[in-house]
């Protein structure tokens, strides 16, 4: 994370606040393989970042919540901690659902003083709110004293997005803020909760994002609208096969023999999550055998099925893809997130990556009239808390 990052954040605390404050450290993420398993009870592949918010936050003795948010120039406040609702503001609504996390768990959450602030891309698919809401469930675990476990908090971060911010996610983003690990990507089974870490070096093989810079307002409610197809296949295949709770009990035979049953759409929709599990364990069994090439063939499915059976591509994305597909280097490249926009992610050779960025670049401008944003990035730890000596650097 860049010094000045934090530097800025721990400023505007103290002059806002007067006192110092506890600093954190939280990443986004990104996932190479593994997209809408995670509400499937699927595997995930996801690893933490190098684009990351730094908070400040301080308890300050009294009952009232203070909440800057650095880069937008913003503040919000509440008179009483105890009293938390949702908001009118949609980024404190964040904050505010971590807050509610703690107090439904009868932890009495204290007046507090927060200012945050990152370099995550907004609405580019690498969690900006996962980072948000663990940044600050760490931060106040960390200040109150509560103890409680990172898979809790991962959790908690979980539920303070579907009731605050209604949006129903996984849980893979805010396990990959809180669990990621240096030079590895973690396989999270999103049904046990069981990951295994599997070493990624970043200097062997790149990790290119390219943002579309297009967020369509397709994708949230297309997001819910998803989940809702995938459990309508669920609730088919259980009344012939009990044992199916989620579509990670399911095979693609048993879905052939009930396709009829579920209609097309339903049947596509549940097609694409079985195969996709499928693709990520393959995916793992690539990288431990070091062979980047049969991962990307992976990457490469894996977008195919996101755009034909899962339908949350759009053109946008689909050019990025078809445009890495020429270059060479180029390992393999997907649409990343929820989709509708944001950022596709491309493993390429070190000694291609100009060519690369150019290339695509180029393909993209042709055909949008403007240039993508592309972020190199390297793979991180986890949150954490930050010695104040980082801010005096």
């Amino acid at each position: 994370m860049p010094a000045s990052l934090v530097q800025a954040v721990h400023t505007e605390f103290q002059q806002r606040f007067g006192y110092e404050p506890l600093l954190v450290r939280a990443p986004g993420r990104v996932n190479l393989i593994g997209e809408h398993t995670d509400y499937n009870g699927g595997f995930v592949l996801p690893a933490a970042i190098d684009k990351e918010m730094a908070f400040a936050v301080g308890l300050n003795g009294g009952t009232n919540i203070h909440l800057v948010a650095h880069d937008l120039g913003e503040t919000f406040e509440l008179a009483n901690a105890a009293e938390v609702s949702p908001s009118n503001t949609h980024w404190a609504n964040y904050l505010l659902g971590v807050v509610a996390q703690y107090q439904q768990r009868g932890i009495a959450v204290p007046g507090f003083d927060c200012v945050f602030g990152g370099n995550v891309p907004i609405g580019a698919g690498m969690s900006s709110s996962a980072a948000v809401e663990c940044g600050l469930a760490f931060a106040l675990n960390q200040l109150l004293g509560t103890g409680i476990e990172k898979m809790e908090l991962a959790h908690m971060a979980q539920k303070a997005e579907h009731t605050y911010a209604g949006v129903m996610c996984g849980i893979m983003d805010q396990f990959a803020s809180l669990f990621g690990r240096d030079g590895h990507v973690v396989r999270l089974d999103c049904r046990s909760l069981e990951y295994a870490y599997f070493p990624f070096d970043t200097k062997a093989c790149r990790i290119v994002l390219c943002n579309t810079g297009v967020k369509h307002s397709l994708a949230s409610s297309e997001y819910n609208t998803r989940r809702q197809e995938c459990e309508r296949g669920v609730a088919v295949l259980q009344q012939h096969h009990p044992a199916v709770q989620s579509l990670r009990d399911a095979t693609l035979a048993q879905l052939e023999a009930h396709r009829a049953e579920m209609g097309d759409v339903v049947f596509r929709r549940c097609a694409y999550v079985v195969q996709e599990n499928g693709r990520v364990e393959s995916a793992c069994r690539h990288l431990e055998a070091g062979d980047m090439a049969a991962f990307g063939q992976d990457m490469y499915a894996s977008h195919a099925g996101l755009r034909d059976d899962y339908e949350v591509s759009c053109a946008e994305l689909d050019v990025l893809v078809e445009a890495a597909r020429a270059v060479p280097g180029v390992f393999g490249s997907r649409m990343m997130g929820g989709g509708f926009g944001g950022c596709t992610i491309n493993l390429v050779a070190p000694e291609h990556v100009d060519e690369f960025i150019a290339s695509v670049t180029a393909a993209y401008q042709q055909q949008y009239g403007r240039v993508p944003e592309t972020y190199q990035t390297t793979i991180v730890g986890g949150v954490e808390a930050l010695p104040t000596t980082v801010a005096l650097a």
